[in-house]
């Protein structure tokens, strides 16, 4: 039994790791490589085996550094099984034909620049097309079932509670006679979340393969960051005005979604319109909305009664250019919810140009900002922004809120592996980077667990 980290190894992306038994060839994630321009298109390309050689990939959940490179993967010779969840399978589908849609810009952007200086054009990692192949390969298991993936090789999804069909996957191995159990966390979720079932914990686990995302701080506790909504959304309405989020499409736009319908109902603020625009935030939502079997006791209790989870009844879902631009003639309160996170791309960008300069509005940051972004130099308080090459003075109230993670902290991380103690002959810390990685690492060594941090593309026998 060898297993290989060929992704997402001493990295936060990309997440790839082989498992070799018995002659087969079992892939866990197929995520995509984000980070510089000039270091991601060959890295993604680079797959370090080849793609005819996997028997079955397991799939933990949808996000793209986890999914991503699953078009490329059958571009190039893959013609087995995709194993995830229902909920995975669904909701990957419309977020790789949106990686699809992005590669396809990236490409004709960069050639543009190509063309100038006389270069030959690039093409795209992969295209729409590519990605529309992949739903042909999803098989969709339901949690807690088991199922043999290869001889030798039985698996198990359960709840990591981190987005909608996120799953940690237990592997039951067998070779030779000898039995081994690998229990790999994907993301990890947070206790206490809407609408998600809080993460299973590991029990009865030889090796533990678990990220490491936040391993060095612990999150503010949820709670405190609904009331921080509460607060933002009722001082804004108060002065007549406008609060603006950028918000990932899956996962975040939801959890945000579900906190306002809820303060709407128990009265706690004002009955305004909440409006999300973002066709692939629209088309998540309602993949959210199809999978009740994901949800936890308290969302489907509001099912029960009636209640609409996401609020469609309530929130408008926009899909259209003109239904979005008709919001820029608006004045009334109201709670822009849209694409992108990081304020980089998409519609978001037009709400910000048309709100930022009105003090009355408030631009609401909900999550972690990578530097030189948009999102960055607004969660700064940066005076001066430029949008669309225009610059524009922020004279609206930039508020910032940061327990919105999906990802578990410092102690979600620990509590988590703790939990084999004395059972793991050794935990493998992945999709971290080391400012994250290392002080965790130092704090399960200190407890007296063996724990290795993987170089890429390092392999170990189990």
């Amino acid at each position: 039994m060898r297993l290989t980290f060929h992704g997402a190894a001493r990295t936060v992306t990309g997440s790839r790791h082989l498992l070799e038994i018995n002659g087969h060839r079992v892939l866990l994630e197929c995520g995509l490589y984000q980070g510089r321009r000039k270091d991601t298109y060959e890295r993604n390309r680079r797959c370090g085996f080849d793609p005819r050689s996997i028997d079955a990939v397991l799939l933990s959940h949808a996000h793209i550094d986890h999914s991503g490179n699953l078009p490329l993967l059958i571009k190039h010779g893959y013609q087995g099984p995709v194993y995830a969840t229902s909920a995975t399978a669904h909701l990957a589908n419309i977020m790789l034909l949106d990686s699809g849609h992005i590669q396809e810009e990236d490409a004709h952007y960069l050639n543009k620049k190509r063309r100038r200086k006389g270069l030959p054009p690039v093409e795209p990692l992969y295209t729409i097309e590519d990605a529309a192949r992949v739903s042909e390969h999803f098989v969709g298991v339901p949690y807690n079932f088991t199922f043999e993936v290869v001889p030798g090789v039985r698996a198990k999804f359960v709840d990591a509670g981190h987005i909608l069909g996120s799953a940690a996957i237990v592997l039951d191995l067998e070779e030779k006679g000898r039995k081994v159990r690998l229990w790999f966390s994907g993301d990890i979720g947070r206790r206490h979340i809407p609408i998600l079932r809080d993460p299973v914990l590991p029990d009865h686990a030889d090796y533990l393969l678990m990220e490491s995302t936040y391993g060095d701080k612990p999150h503010r506790d949820v709670q405190a960051a609904f009331e921080e909504l509460h607060n933002v959304v009722r001082r804004t309405v108060e002065r007549g005005g406008k609060v603006i989020i950028p918000a990932f499409a899956v996962g975040r736009t939801q959890e945000l979604v579900y906190a306002l319908h809820r303060m709407i109902e128990s009265g706690d603020i004002p009955d305004i319109p909440i409006i999300v625009d973002s066709p692939l935030a629209v088309n998540a939502s309602e993949i959210y909305h199809a999978h009740p079997e994901c949800y936890n006791a308290e969302a489907r209790q509001m099912l029960l009664r009636g209640d609409d989870v996401l609020g469609f009844g309530r929130v408008a879902y926009i899909r259209s250019v003109d239904e979005s631009k008709a919001l820029n003639d608006r004045h009334d309160p109201m709670v822009i919810i849209s694409a992108s996170g990081m304020a980089e791309t998409g519609r978001i960008l037009h709400h910000l140009k048309n709100n930022i300069e009105n003090p009355r509005n408030t631009v609401l940051i909900v999550s972690w900002q990578a530097p030189y972004t948009l999102g960055r130099r607004l969660a700064d308080r940066e005076p001066q922004v430029r949008i669309f090459g225009e610059t524009y003075q922020v004279r609206a109230e930039v508020a910032t809120i940061n327990g919105f993670s999906a990802h578990a902290g410092r102690n979600g991380l620990l509590r988590y592996a703790r939990r084999l103690k004395g059972q793991a002959r050794r935990v493998f810390i992945v999709h971290g980077e080391p400012r994250g990685a290392l002080p965790l690492i130092e704090a399960l060594h200190s407890e007296g667990m063996k724990v290795s941090y993987p170089q890429p593309h390092e392999h170990v026998d189990l």
